[in-house]
């Protein structure tokens, strides 16, 4: 399967018609295993620059920068995908910790991308449980309450008259 991929993409890449679409098809049968993120990464790498350097551990399907949306600047990491989980393995084992380009580089196997939905807020579990309210009346707050609607009802009979 792997050398099928292999040979796919070799001719797809001389043909001129291989892109992240492509890549992402290819990526996509062979799993994450081949697929490598890279952090750390100098803003001023390039793709091209990317692909180079780890393309001495194998052949190298895609290698992408992470750009931000707003500044259109690469935000310090990317993604390398090779054509096999071996050359993915060693470049791994090669260059993790190792500098590129002035900065020294973390490098993982990439992770499946979770699909997130929503805002992010909790999922309710059910209706919120009530909350009691325990209110004693003693012989003085009675009589209080007396005394003020007495008060009042003295107040209203002076505003009418």
């Amino acid at each position: 399967m792997a050398a099928l991929a292999r040979i796919s993409a070799r001719h797809l890449k001389s043909a001129g018609i291989i892109n992240s679409s492509a890549s992402c098809f290819f990526t996509q049968r062979r799993g994450v295993a081949s697929k490598l993120f890279v952090g750390g990464l100098s803003f001023y790498t390039t793709e091209q620059g990317l692909s180079e350097a780890f393309s001495q551990f194998g052949q190298v399907i895609e290698a992408q920068i992470v750009m931000d949306r707003v500044s259109d600047k690469s935000k310090g990491f990317g993604f390398v995908t090779f054509a096999s989980d071996d050359e993915a393995r060693k470049a791994l084992t090669e260059l993790n910790g190792q500098q590129l380009h002035g900065r020294v580089v973390f490098v993982d196997y990439a992770k499946a991308k979770q699909s997130f939905r929503g805002g992010g807020f909790p999922i309710a579990r059910g209706p919120p449980e009530p909350v009691a309210v325990v209110t004693e009346e003693t012989e003085t707050s009675k009589s209080e309450k007396q005394k003020r609607k007495q008060q009042n009802a003295d107040t209203a009979t002076d505003f009418i008259e």
